[in-house]
């Protein structure tokens, strides 16, 4: 099933194909600058009737004629099958746009980046007549942005930062850095920002829940459709917070199911009508009586 991270580890470099210069440079590798990037149809898909689909599939041309594909792919956990199936891609790619191809595999972890990192062959040991050299990005290599300044220079690489590192103790220094930065842009440039970081980070939920925060309180002034979703949430999770504290005060004994139905609620009129009983109800059950009715 394809997950919010893994969109956006992918598809940031659709987004901003110019990042790739940043994760290159990161990585120590040396390409002249492209004077165009295309973004080209990831379906790889031959006459048979069986579908393969990169990730993300970009073109890079530059002065000196040194074309190249870069596919990149978001690998969330180790697959033993990805190997041979990367295998085909480049393959695939290189006789039906006659380009040199790069890989590039974009992870959140350590463990599965240094599994992606692994030189793999195909063939026998005796004569190995393929091998697969993916490039990789991860938190183990990726520059962990925390200034402010740093990232607003290059708020792709920092959103990359964000994204690879969403599951790092070092997450909070980048998003509060992130956060700032998108302050000094116009929202036209900030909402893809802020919605690419809100998809990579769902599966961390500690650096969501801080994003959210983040983006409620310092980017209160956007009116963005993505920008109130985000702050809906977190006022959400403020009033259901706000209950709870209201029927603890009172001296209530919350049962666990009371707890769940409350925090997982996401309508703000309905927990404000909670909020209201919870001032006056003769028990913790009793705030859900209208409904329950």
């Amino acid at each position: 099933m394809v997950s919010p991270p893994h969109e956006a580890m992918h598809r940031i470099f659709q987004e901003y194909p110019g990042l790739f210069a940043g994760v290159s440079k990161a990585l120590d590798l040396d390409f002249a600058p492209p004077t165009s990037v295309t973004i080209l149809p990831t379906d790889l898909t031959e006459a048979r009737p069986v579908e393969r689909r990169v990730d993300t599939l970009l073109r890079f041309d530059s002065e000196d004629d040194d074309s190249f594909l870069l596919a990149v792919e978001a690998q969330r956990e180790k697959d033993p099958d990805k190997p041979s199936s990367w295998a085909y891609y480049l393959s695939f790619l290189s006789t039906k746009y006659k380009l040199p191809v790069m890989l590039l595999v974009v992870c959140q972890d350590r463990a599965t980046a240094e599994w992606a990192t692994q030189h793999v062959s195909l063939g026998p040991r005796q004569w190995p007549a393929l091998t697969l050299r993916p490039l990789v990005a991860g938190p183990h290599n990726m520059p962990v942005i925390t200034d402010p300044d740093e990232a607003t220079a290059d708020l792709a690489l920092a959103t990359l930062s964000a994204i690879t590192h969403a599951k790092q103790p070092v997450i909070d220094g980048i998003l509060k850095a992130l956060s700032t930065a998108v302050l000094d842009v116009p929202e036209a440039v900030a909402d893809p920002i802020i919605e690419l970081t809100t998809q990579g980070l769902d599966s961390a939920p500690r650096a969501l829940e801080l994003w959210r925060t983040l983006v409620a309180v310092d980017l209160s002034f956007y009116k963005s459709s993505i920008s109130e979703e985000i702050r809906d949430q977190g006022r959400a999770q403020r009033g259901a917070e706000d209950i709870l504290v209201v029927l603890e005060a009172r001296g209530f004994d919350i049962p666990d199911e009371i707890r769940e139905r409350v925090t997982s609620c996401d309508d703000p009129a309905l927990l404000r009508r909670w909020l209201t009983r919870a001032v006056t109800a003769p028990s913790a059950e009793e705030i859900f009586t209208d409904e329950d009715a």
